[in-house]
């Protein structure tokens, strides 16, 4: 029986790794869409910016409640996941609580860090549940979110109450049948919990009591297998991305506007003609392109954003043009760029390569209004508690908009003009800009 369980535990964990690895590959693929970026220089800060904001969760904590719940969530699930290690030994080997033994009684300390965890993930989780469908705050209720996102929300925060729940219950039954003294599960001291717990449980059968135990030990790491490979399909995938992308953050000013080397290079043959390229060297209008029109034109990093992204909405929430009444929700942005990756993988799939379908990302996901709503106030880059940049994604489109389509307000084709022809936004000329001072003593 034993040797079956191994087996069978053997082929769970190479099938979860192996689907698990897939997902990721393609996920990695639909990233490379994007243009090439170099972001490695200032390792040091980057560092500093994964142990700030990806592992210390700096910026949650500008809401301390809302920041402390989520930092249980956070730590917990993650430090009592480091048990898995113990689970996934003892199912190759066929042991029970393989470290028990050699840890003494710091394993029952460690133990009970753990109980004390999950049930703070387990508490919190039901909070946020709350605060989602009960309280139903603003930021929540966005259309942006019906459908699968709100679902998507919901069941992970359920799966999580589950596997924890799964947890205290396989370590209450197995208290239980050390203190009925069963051969197979040797004493190694109350759990804070599961402990007190196992008193409700102790006058069961030892088969009932090991059928619970087993249970529970399957379900629960099956359950977190399971959970290993929904989160490539859900927005909890910031999870794992959120320290990459805190990682290749850009060191620059908030704010600060990258130029684009074509515009820069038409620039600079202006004003030294001789650095321009032989006639029949240049390339045709058609190899350049301006700003972004779809995922292909956006930079890698802007990808990896959209994937990032947690949906929390604290973006819009703090966008100006959003609390207006405008049509622009940076969260949006990000959902509709992962959208779209999403579309141009199945395209790609279906035709072993990308087949023009007649959409891009500007006008198919997002709409001229939204992208002409944004004021730059960087608002929505300050917010983010993973350091995803909506702003980066609007300038690039909004760049394809004008540069490719000529597509201006009538406001912005006259400051244009101004620009060019008088070198300011105001329609004034050089030579009168200095006029106002004659007229002061």
């Amino acid at each position: 029986m034993h040797l079956l369980q191994q087996i069978l535990f053997i082929i769970l964990v190479g099938f979860a790794v192996f689907i698990f690895w897939l997902k990721v590959k393609e996920i990695r693929a639909n990233i490379n869409l994007g243009q090439d970026e170099d972001l490695s220089d200032h390792k040091g800060k980057r560092w500093r910016n994964v142990m700030l904001l990806a592992l210390g969760q700096k910026k949650m904590f500008r809401y301390p409640l809302v920041g402390i719940i989520h930092f249980v969530i956070y730590a917990g699930f993650v430090i009592i996941n480091i048990e898995i290690l113990e689970i996934i030994l003892d199912g190759l080997l066929g042991t029970h609580r393989l470290f028990a033994n050699s840890l003494g009684g710091f394993y029952t300390f460690v133990i009970d860090f753990f109980e004390i965890l999950a049930v703070g993930v387990l508490l919190a989780c039901v909070i946020f549940l709350v605060r989602r469908n009960v309280l139903k705050l603003k930021r929540f209720i966005s259309h942006e979110l019906d459908g699968w996102p709100r679902t998507d929300a919901n069941l992970i925060l359920v799966t999580e109450i589950i596997l924890m729940s799964l947890f205290l219950t396989m370590n209450s039954a197995d208290r239980a049948l050390q203190l009925q003294g069963n051969p197979h599960y040797a004493d190694h001291g109350s759990y804070i919990f599961s402990g007190w717990l196992a008193l409700s449980l102790q006058h069961l059968k030892p088969a009932t009591l090991i059928a619970i135990e087993r249970s529970c030990w399957w379900l629960h790491i099956t359950g977190i297998f399971a959970f290993l490979n929904y989160l490539p399909y859900s927005k909890h995938f910031h999870i794992l991305l959120a320290f990459p992308n805190t990682y290749y953050k850009p060191i620059i000013p908030k704010g600060e506007m990258r130029n684009m080397k074509n515009v820069e290079q038409e620039v600079e043959y202006m004003f030294k003609p001789e650095l321009a390229p032989a006639t029949g060297e240049e390339q045709t209008q058609s190899q350049i392109s301006f700003g972004a029109k779809d995922v292909f034109d956006l930079k890698w990093k802007n990808l990896l954003d959209a994937y990032t992204c947690t949906e929390c909405g604290r973006c819009t929430a703090a966008c100006p043009a959003n609390i207006t009444g405008k049509l622009l929700s940076p969260r949006k942005i990000m959902m509709d760029t992962r959208d779209r990756m999403y579309e141009v993988r199945n395209n790609i799939k279906a035709n072993g390569g990308f087949k023009d379908d007649g959409k891009t990302l500007i006008h198919n996901y997002i709409t001229v209004e939204e992208l002409r709503a944004c004021t730059s106030c960087n608002a929505c880059v300050e917010e983010c508690p993973v350091s995803i940049n909506p702003l980066d994604i609007i300038f690039s489109l909004r760049r394809a908009l004008i540069m490719e389509e000529s597509n201006a307000p009538a406001e912005w084709n006259a400051m244009f003009s101004n620009v060019e022809n008088n070198f300011a936004p105001w329609k004034f000329s050089p030579d009168e800009r200095d006029k106002w001072a004659n007229e002061m003593e």
